[in-house]
């Protein structure tokens, strides 16, 4: 009998049987794992029950002469103690009294001989009346020493287990007593035994079969029919896909504990080995996130966010085997949305530029047609006043942030926002000089947190009432918390990046300063409200914070604090 499943699909047992020696004839398939351990468990139950058999054979035949021999030693003492055996001696014919009594005994305590004797082994009394008259055959020596003693011995009866004591009259032996049962009997009975208990066994063996095929049919559901070495290979390529995949995965158990979790997994998630085992509610992910690991139904392309990653989770539950569980995927999607968030702010730079572009070509028609008028010094005032205001900006902005990238990022930003009517400026305190930034503090988390506060509040004041302002502060201010220590490194003054946006639009409630950062909060519809996630979770990042609070007049304003350690101390306002 074959005990592997013939359907299953050669195209995945391909990969894991390819290679292997061929240690079988051709055409034959190595016997799967559970079919191994069915041949192994089979005997070695068959094993088990014949050592049981054979022990309890010689048990029950070693017990069955201890029997006999405790039987013939009362009976024969109880022969010896009646008082009639000894009256009957001291007739001139013992075995006219003695022979009938002995025969009844005989048959009611089912011994196969009585014998009773003289002192000098002459019978009174045998199962065989031919040989009463005749020497007893066997050893009466310890009994005519008044000792009661048992042995095996061939007799008349053949070999025969009995017992030999004397008989007293007055403190005087007067005869022996002497009460077997033959071996054959003894035999007889042990066979009787063996043929219960080899029953016993067969159905033993029957049973212990049986289970054991069913337990090997369970194991070979799971196994798929597959044996050790193709276990193996397929546990190879698991660990080593397991370690290859970027992505994560993760496999939850029925009770939503982690079953199993890839290096990737770990590295999104924030966990380390420790984490296999645990329920995945006590792991101190977002609650968001919790949930949708612990879901039951499918989850496809979700996207949650942990203290430091974007990442996108599908999960689907998992039917089967003992208990149900969950597989759980996830993506990277940090970089796609930061690349995202800056492809949108340069597709809204390239529209304005566009605008820009537009009305420029406007102006230059105005000018062209005022020169032609006639009027070249309306002409000239008209080109000029623009540019100077543009230009007015530039230098601001170039003068006090000497960061390149962040220099950059507001003149940008403040094209759209004066695209959309908004007026960005450029707070007086602000400086900040080129170098300042440590190299562990990343460009892009700095554009990720400012881009989005001033994209933020350039549609908060666009929505506002009145003027529509939006103000930036940037500058090195020290942290007077870690100045001492950071003086003592080599001189190197410890400071905080300090970004503040301030708007005039209509401000944010003093309940709502934490559900703002919050995935999924918006005032401007569904599918918005990620901005502010992504800038807590930058400023975590650089192990920085970021407040909300309103502002003077009206407006909100949003504070975050960067520590620069290893700022120069020129770089650093007064």
């Amino acid at each position: 009998m074959r005990f592997f499943p013939t359907a299953l699909p050669r195209a995945f047992a391909a990969p894991f049987t390819r290679g292997l020696p061929r240690v079988f004839p051709v055409g034959r398939r190595p016997r799967s794992l559970a079919g191994q351990l069915f041949a192994m468990q089979a005997v070695l139950v068959a094993v088990v029950v014949a050592w049981c058999a054979v022990f309890a054979y010689a048990n029950d035949r070693s017990q069955a002469r201890s029997t006999a021999a405790r039987e013939v030693v009362v009976a024969a003492r109880s022969l010896a103690e009646a008082p009639s055996v000894a009256d009957a001696i001291r007739t001139p014919d013992p075995s006219a009294a003695l022979q009938p009594y002995a025969e009844r005994v005989r048959r009611d305590t089912k011994v196969d001989f009585i014998t009773i004797m003289d002192t000098h082994g002459i019978r009174w009394t045998h199962p065989d009346p031919r040989q009463i008259g005749k020497r007893f055959l066997g050893t009466t020596a310890p009994a005519l020493r008044g000792k009661t003693f048992t042995e095996t011995y061939a007799g008349t009866l053949g070999p025969s287990v009995r017992a030999v004591t004397p008989v007293r009259d007055g403190g005087r032996i007067v005869g022996l007593v002497s009460v077997g049962i033959t071996v054959e009997r003894i035999s007889s009975q042990v066979m009787h035994q063996l043929r219960v208990l080899a029953l016993v066994a067969g159905a033993a063996l029957v049973l212990g079969a049986l289970g054991t095929y069913v337990i090997n049919a369970r194991l070979r559901r799971h196994t798929h029919g597959l044996d050790a070495r193709a276990l193996s290979r397929m546990y190879d390529y698991h660990q080593a896909a397991l370690h290859a995949v970027r992505e994560g995965l993760l496999m939850l158990d029925g009770r939503r504990r982690i079953a199993l979790i890839n290096d990737g997994g770990r590295e999104l998630l924030g966990l380390d080995a420790s984490a296999v085992g645990r329920p995945v509610a006590e792991l101190g992910l977002p609650a968001p996130l919790t949930g949708a690991l612990l879901a039951s139904e499918p989850r496809v392309d979700e996207v949650h966010l942990t203290e430091e990653r974007i990442v996108v989770v599908n999960t689907r539950p998992v039917v089967g085997g003992e208990r149900s569980g969950t597989v759980v995927t996830l993506r990277d999607h940090t970089e796609l949305q930061a690349l995202s968030g800056e492809l949108d702010s340069e597709r809204r730079f390239t529209e304005a530029l566009r605008s820009q572009a537009h009305e420029a070509a406007n102006r230059l028609h105005t000018v062209v047609s005022l020169i032609e008028l006639g009027r070249v010094d309306q002409a000239v005032a008209f080109a000029t006043s623009e540019l100077e205001l543009a230009q007015a900006l530039t230098d601001q902005v170039v003068t006090a942030v000497g960061e390149p990238v962040l220099a950059a990022l507001l003149l940008g930003k403040a094209a759209q926002a004066n695209e959309r009517g908004v007026e960005l400026v450029l707070a007086p305190d602000s400086r900040m000089d080129d170098g300042v930034l440590p190299p562990t503090l990343s460009t892009r988390d700095l554009v990720t947190i400012l881009g989005n506060l001033v994209d933020n509040a350039v549609d908060a004041a666009g929505s506002g009432e009145g003027p529509a302002r939006v103000t930036v502060t940037a500058r090195v201010e020290p942290a007077p918390a870690r100045a001492e220590e950071g003086a003592a490194e080599d001189g190197a003054a410890v400071g905080e990046l300090l970004l503040r946006v301030r708007d005039t639009g209509p401000g944010v409630a003093p309940e709502q300063a934490d559900e703002v950062f919050r995935r999924g909060w918006s005032t401007n519809g569904p599918g918005r409200g990620l901005g502010l996630a992504l800038v807590r979770q930058a400023v975590h990042r650089a192990h920085g914070s970021v407040a909300v609070a309103g502002a003077e007049g009206g407006g909100a304003e949003f504070t975050v604090r960067l520590p620069l350690a290893g700022a120069r101390a020129g770089a650093v306002a007064p």
